[in-house]
């Protein structure tokens, strides 16, 4: 029988990697994941994509966070947004003088993908007010953790319930599913500063003590559906 374990508040989409999202009402969510999520970067001439950290893949950029993005109804091409809130009118020569390099452009998604992990991130605010009770003195907000969907859990549900989940699927009353997997691995851009965020490396601690630097559940797409603000999610 479902358990209905929560009811979607908030939805999240990052159309730039690495900068501040939109907060939506509704989205089309397909094997990829949100429509447009993480559809751009970044990206260097060496081909590696701008973020709050150093792999194989990506290269730390300082200060994308500080910077917001926007797709809106169109997946053409998105809005990056400066750190005082205003639209810029060209990307890529903005980012190359904000970022002081002269290699950077935003980029498409092409044949390799922009995802750190996998498609869809789900916070609980069971989870949330934990760490809010564990910091009072810090400002905490889902945005630091950048999930796609902030589910509002039940009343005495317990913080990280989210590891209950992985192995199974959840679904929306207008037919998405979800397989949940794993949580995320936590960087330092959970206390980095954004807009309205300053900076607070003691999330990072604290998360790193408490649940060994893990957060969220990840989950990939088992059938495509819409996600909508004020659905609820059945666990099955």
């Amino acid at each position: 029988m479902a358990e209905i374990i929560g009811v979607i508040e908030r939805v999240w989409r990052y159309p730039v990697k690495s900068t501040g999202g939109e907060q939506l009402g509704s989205v089309e969510v397909d094997e990829r994941g949100l429509a447009g999520d993480r559809l751009y970067a970044v990206r260097d001439g060496a081909g590696k994509l701008g973020s709050g950290k150093n792999t194989r893949r990506f290269r730390r950029m300082d200060g994308l966070l500080r910077l917001g993005s926007r797709l809106g109804n169109r997946l053409t091409a998105p809005e990056l947004i400066d750190p005082l809130g205003a639209p810029v009118p060209d990307p890529n020569a903005f980012l190359r003088a904000y970022l002081q390099r002269d290699d950077v452009e935003l980029a498409r998604e092409d044949t390799v993908s922009h995802f750190d992990q996998l498609p869809v991130s789900v916070l609980t605010t069971a989870t949330l007010d934990w760490i809010r009770a564990a910091l009072p003195g810090t400002v905490v907000d889902e945005r630091r953790f950048r999930p796609n969907i902030l589910l509002r859990t039940p009343p005495g549900t317990a913080p990280f319930v989210e590891d209950s989940w992985f192995g199974r699927r959840a679904a929306t009353p207008a037919g998405l599913a979800l397989a949940f997997v794993r949580a995320s691995e936590r960087c330092v851009m959970s206390g980095t500063a954004q807009p309205g965020l300053p900076h607070a490396p003691e999330i990072l601690k604290a998360l790193t003590q408490a649940h060994d630097a893990r957060l969220d559940a990840l989950a990939t797409v088992a059938h495509p559906g819409q996600l909508c603000v004020g659905d609820p999610l059945a666990l099955q």
